[in-house]
Formats: structure tokens, C-alpha cells, sequence
């Protein structure tokens, strides 16, 4: 009975030590096995319960959409890329709203994003591909909001 939980504890360990569900599922399974163990079934019937406990997670787990991979974009994540959110200023557009800006101390292409009016001035980048940064206007501030 002892080597159930033994096993859990030990299963936990892995778990904290990888960060995944799927060790905490073994563990639960082994949990279960244990306390099946005290009510006296015979190993047979742990094994099942541990598998049971085991299978049933994972199906809930994966229904609920909890073990789903989770990806981070970081051409617009701003955790991820710090250029996001900071501000050029482009002094043109061209025809096929591109433009060229320098930024960092280097030069750097310019897309509009999609949606967004060729306005020249300050633009706030909204992503970055490559070497390009994809920005948007940055929007005044209105003259209603500064009266008052």
C-alpha cells in the first residue's frame, strides 16, 4: 500500500521538476491505486484504478483544452519582442505604403499595417518581420480632451 503513494510522492517530484499535467495525471493514478489498496482490492483491481484515475484525467484534461500548446507569436507579442509598442516616425510614404526609417540607429523597412491610413509621422510598431516593422498611426491626441 505504502509503494502507492511513495510512487506519487515521487511522480509530484517530476512533476514540480518539469512543470507538466502529465506527471500530476500519474500521480493522481497512483494516489488512486493507494487508497485502492486500503480498501483492500486485490493488485489487479489497483492497477485498473490507477489506470482508470490515469486515462480519465488525460481525457478531461484534454477535453477542457488545458494540455493544448499554447504558442506565443512573437513578431506581435510584446513579452516576447520589445520593439513592439515603441514609436518611428516616418516622414513618407510610398505608393505600395512602405517606407524606410531609421530606428535604432539603423534603417529599417516600414509597412503599414492592414487597415490603417498612410499618415505621415509618428507610427507605433504593431509587429516585427525580419527586418521589417509592421506599424499603425499613432493617434493625436483629440482637442476635445485637452479643453476642459
Amino acid at each position: 500500500m505504502w509503494i502507492w503513494f511513495g510512487l506519487a510522492v515521487l511522480a509530484l517530484i517530476g512533476e514540480v521538476a518539469t512543470g507538466t499535467f502529465y506527471l500530476l495525471l500519474v500521480a493522481t493514478g497512483l494516489a488512486a491505486g493507494g487508497v485502492a489498496a486500503i480498501g483492500d482490492l486485490s493488485l489487479e483491481g489497483q492497477l485498473v484504478v490507477c489506470g482508470v484515475v490515469v486515462i480519465a484525467g488525460l481525457l478531461l484534461l484534454r477535453a477542457t483544452g488545458v494540455l493544448s500548446r499554447r504558442g506565443v507569436d512573437s513578431h506581435r507579442n510584446a513579452n516576447v519582442n520589445l520593439d513592439i509598442g515603441q514609436v518611428v516616425t516616418v516622414s513618407d510614404w510610398a505608393g505600395a505604403r512602405t517606407a524606410r526609417v531609421s530606428y535604432r540607429g539603423a534603417s529599417w523597412d516600414v509597412a503599414l499595417a492592414p487597415g490603417s491610413d498612410p499618415i505621415a509621422g509618428e507610427q507605433v510598431i504593431t509587429e516585427v518581420r525580419g527586418s521589417q516593422l509592421i506599424v499603425k498611426p499613432r493617434h493625436p491626441v483629440s482637442s476635445s480632451s485637452v479643453q476642459g
